[in-house]
This record gives C-alpha cells, sequence and structure tokens, in this order.
C-alpha cells in the first residue's frame, strides 16, 4: 500500500470491470470489426490474453489512491483512468465528477497518431521518410530544407513551440479559429536549426507542419486521414479530430478546466474556469484529438505493437533523448515516447492532461485523463508510471502467470514527483 496523505476531499469512485478483449490460443486478438461497406480493413492487436476479473482489492485501493493524490495536486474535480494488466485484472473507472463513457480531449496523443498516418503512407508509397518538408508545404517562409518529414515526426525538426507565446490567447479566447499555418509560424521563428536531424525538440508547431505536409500529398483532410487511417481501422467509433468550430468535446463530456491567478495573486483551485468548450484548431494535428478512456487504451495498444504501420517500419528502433536531466529510460522516436518497456504519450490542452501507455511484451496498459491543466503536464505522466508500477506488481490471478519483467522506477517514485509537482493543497 502506498504511504501518502489523502486528499482533502473525497471524492466518489465509479468502476467497471468490462470484458473487452476476446481471447486467442496463445495470445489475444483485439479485432476492430468494420462495417461491410467501409472498404478499410480491421487492424488486429496482438496482445497477451487479458483475465476476465478486477484487480485484488489491495492494488485495486492502491491504484484510486494514487489517482485521488493526483487530482488533490492538479486541483481536478474529475479524473477517468483505465489499468489492465492481462495476468492480474483490470480497472476502468471514473472518479469525482466523471463517468467511464465521457468524451476528453487526447492531448498529444494526437502527434503519435498523425505519425501513423505519416508511416502508412510512407507504406503506400506516397511520400519517404526523408523528404523534404518543402516539397510540400513550400509555401511556408524560413523553413530549411533539410528539415524532412521523418524529423517532423520524430522531433528532431529543430523547430520550436507555440503554446508558451499564444496559451494566455487560447485561455482568454478558446472560441477562437487559428489557421496552423499562423501556429507553425510560431515554431519556426523560434527554429534552431542546429538541432535538425540530430537533436530531440519538444515542437507542437512540428507536428501541426506535419499534418499540413500529409495534407498537401494526399489530398485528404487531416481529419479525413486520421479516420481513414487510424480511427476506422482500429474502430475507435469515439475518437475524431474535430473541426475548427468551438464544441465541447463529445456528449457525454468529461467537464475541462484551468486553475486561473486570482486578482489577489493566489491560485484559485477551487474556483477554475471552465474551458470544455473551444476550438480544436488550437491544437490541430498536434493536440486536437478528442477520445473515450477506452477508445485511447486500444490506441495505445495499436501504438506500441506497431500495429497500424509496416513490420519492418524501425519507428521505434533509435530513440533520442529528451533532455539530459531525464533519466537514460526514458526517451522519444516516433512521435512517441519509451518509458522503460513503456510506449506511448503524454500532455495536456487547455481543459485537459492526458496520458497512455503500453508494455507490448506484458500487455500491461495505463490511460488517464485529469480535468484541470494549469499544473504540469508531466504530471500526467508520472500518475500513468505510477499506476503501471503498482499494477505490475499486481498478483497473478487464477491460472494466470506474473510475467518476470519490471519497471526502472517505483510507484513510491512517481508518487513523489507528483507531489514535487503539485499546484493545490494535497492534504
Amino acid at each position: 500500500m502506498l504511504e501518502h496523505d489523502e486528499p482533502g476531499v473525497t471524492m466518489p469512485i465509479r468502476s467497471a470491470v468490462r470484458r473487452r478483449i476476446a481471447a486467442v490460443t496463445g495470445a489475444v486478438m483485439i479485432t476492430a470489426v468494420m462495417t461491410a461497406c467501409s472498404g478499410h480493413a480491421h487492424v488486429d492487436i496482438d496482445l497477451p490474453t487479458q483475465v476476465d476479473a478486477a484487480f485484488a482489492d489491495d492494488t485495486q485501493s492502491q491504484l484510486e489512491a494514487a489517482v485521488q493524490f493526483a487530482m488533490a495536486a492538479t486541483g481536478s474535480t474529475g479524473a477517468i483512468v483505465g489499468v489492465w494488466a492481462p495476468w492480474s485484472g483490470e480497472w476502468v473507472g471514473a472518479v469525482g465528477d466523471a463517468s467511464v463513457d465521457d468524451t476528453f480531449r487526447a492531448a498529444t496523443v494526437t502527434r503519435a497518431m498523425i505519425c501513423d498516418v505519416l508511416y502508412e503512407t510512407v507504406d503506400a508509397g506516397t511520400v519517404s521518410l526523408g523528404d523534404p518538408v518543402v516539397d510540400y508545404v513550400g509555401s511556408v517562409a524560413g523553413l530549411s530544407a533539410d528539415v524532412t518529414l521523418g524529423d517532423l515526426c520524430d522531433g528532431t525538426s529543430g523547430l520550436g513551440s507555440y503554446r508558451a507565446s499564444l496559451l494566455g490567447a487560447f485561455l482568454n479566447t478558446p472560441a477562437r479559429v487559428w489557421n496552423p499555418n499562423e501556429l507553425v509560424a510560431y515554431g519556426i521563428g523560434a527554429m534552431d536549426a542546429s538541432l535538425t536531424g540530430t537533436t530531440w525538440r519538444d515542437s507542437d508547431a512540428g507536428y501541426v507542419l506535419l499534418g499540413l505536409a500529409l495534407q498537401k500529398a494526399t489530398g485528404k483532410s487531416p481529419a479525413d486521414l486520421l479516420e481513414d487511417d487510424v480511427f476506422e481501422p482500429l474502430g475507435l467509433d469515439d475518437t475524431s479530430l474535430p473541426g475548427d468550430a468551438a464544441a465541447a468535446a463529445g456528449d457525454p463530456v468529461l467537464t475541462g478546466t484551468v486553475a486561473q491567478t486570482g486578482a489577489d495573486g493566489a491560485l484559485q483551485c477551487d474556483a477554475p474556469t471552465d474551458l470544455t468548450v473551444l476550438s480544436a484548431s488550437m491544437g490541430s494535428t498536434d493536440s486536437g484529438v478528442v477520445s473515450t478512456i477506452e477508445d485511447l487504451a486500444t490506441y495505445t495498444r495499436a501504438l506500441a505493437t506497431g500495429a497500424l504501420v509496416s513490420d519492418d517500419s524501425g519507428r521505434f528502433d533509435e530513440p533520442l533523448s529528451v533532455g539530459s536531466d531525464q533519466p537514460s529510460w526514458f526517451t522519444s522516436a516516433g512521435g512517441a515516447y519509451q518509458a522503460g518497456s513503456l510506449i506511448g504519450q503524454y500532455g495536456s490542452i487547455p481543459g485537459y492532461m492526458t496520458a497512455s501507455f503500453t508494455d507490448p511484451d506484458t500487455g500491461l496498459t495505463v490511460a488517464v485523463v485529469l480535468n484541470d491543466s494549469a499544473a504540469s503536464d508531466r504530471i500526467a505522466a508520472y500518475l500513468a508510471w505510477e499506476l503501471a508500477a503498482i499494477a505490475s506488481k499486481a498478483p497473478a490471478a487464477s491460472g494466470q502467470t506474473a510475467p518476470d519483467a519490471g519497471l526502472p522506477w517505483t510507484a513510491q517514485q512517481q508518487h513523489d514527483s507528483i507531489a514535487a509537482l503539485a499546484i493545490c493543497p494535497t492534504s
């Protein structure tokens, strides 16, 4: 059992253990069944069989306590969580002001999805990873001819980000429609050409530019590309890239909020600003997708196992460090992060912070969303990793065998990392 102070507010917990995975001899094939008229082949995700059981009470208590602490640390009033350990059990739960069926903004998981589109477009022979981006979006002023499509996906373009410059505008005018070229311009204005092709750099503008390049290369909108190449093949019926008009993520929806500084200079953790309704254009193909917890988990399983791309894609073969101050087990490649044996993404968009990771060998999967984006979005990653550490130690269910592989961190270490970034009282 984790030892920490309980959050100051007791929040109701609603759980649902659901049989979502069909067992096949030796492995499970998570199959997205397509309609007869769709024309798009379904995709199977090959992972160990998920036992049809809830976690043991002690494991469940630890998972719930971890979520409640992260909610208190971020000022979130709602969270949706899914944890799946194939050998032990599963928990799909909503805490506080949330329901397990709520739609929310998937944030930078969108990056991995647009990279899926890139790799599928490469497989189709339409583009190559080494193609200069200017071949497709030559009208973007200041873009170096050295930047390739692969660089945009890998985060090695050298482009900067637009979020720091525009966050105030996003929060104050959430309904504003943003031109993707304007977002990209901020990234090019902060470009460091010395990093191109060699060094990872967090760049939201790079993934927006990748969406524009793929649109030019294929003649299809980013929303259609994601639908045809990612959502439909995986059966993600509740996932989409919305249009530019301001709207909620879906219906039912998890309310999105952000705690802001009041007139007295203090952060208003108890009175956050409602940002449920906003224009997805501020995230575009970097962070604009909306989803549900079940869809998010299914997608991350596909991402981690490479289900949507060719076996020889090499997408995760040469991961790069994400910073000299980060542990050696935390790297990035192909629009995704690798944390120990886990592959996934994390990040935020005004109103939400999200993380989702899967171990492609054991099938361990964790997906989380918190409904306040004021704190560092690293908390979402730390929560996912804390939950993964707890679940990785879960005892095997009857007739099952727990895997030998472990994670290079403990649940307590990730819990402490959340505490260090807390912006609201946790006790």
